[in-house]
């Protein structure tokens, strides 16, 4: 509520096209971190899935012996290893990405003093 009242203020003043072009820009900031946000997302959901099979193995391996299933067990554990490192790579890449848009953020607020009442 205080961005929207902070942003009305804005609007009731003369804003020049420095300022707007400065707005739009910490807008495409926060479009790029949520997209980023939307990437580690999906990076724990890899992750999450990856663990959840291992896990249907463990639970089921009473059931057949695994030197019996080594040529089915070897080619699935490999591509759980492969899921294991995309997810875990988007996890990382995401972070990077979000402390660089908030370290970004930080600047211009501290360069603009009007992006300071805002954000």
């Amino acid at each position: 509520m205080e961005f929207l009242f902070s942003m009305s203020k804005m609007e009731n003043s003369k804003k020049t096209g420095s300022d707007q072009i400065l707005l739009n820009e910490v807008q495409l900031l926060l479009a790029e971190k949520r997209t980023s946000l939307s990437v580690l997302r999906t990076g724990l959901a890899v992750i999450t899935i990856t663990i959840s099979v291992l896990s249907v193995l463990i639970a089921t391996s009473g059931y057949y012996n695994f030197f019996d299933v080594l040529q089915l067990i070897l080619p699935l554990m490999l591509i759980l290893l492969a899921f294991l490192s995309l997810g875990t790579y988007l996890i990382i890449r995401s972070f990077r990405k979000i402390r660089h848009f908030d370290l970004t953020i930080e600047q211009l607020k501290k360069k603009h003093s009007i992006l300071s009442e805002i954000l």
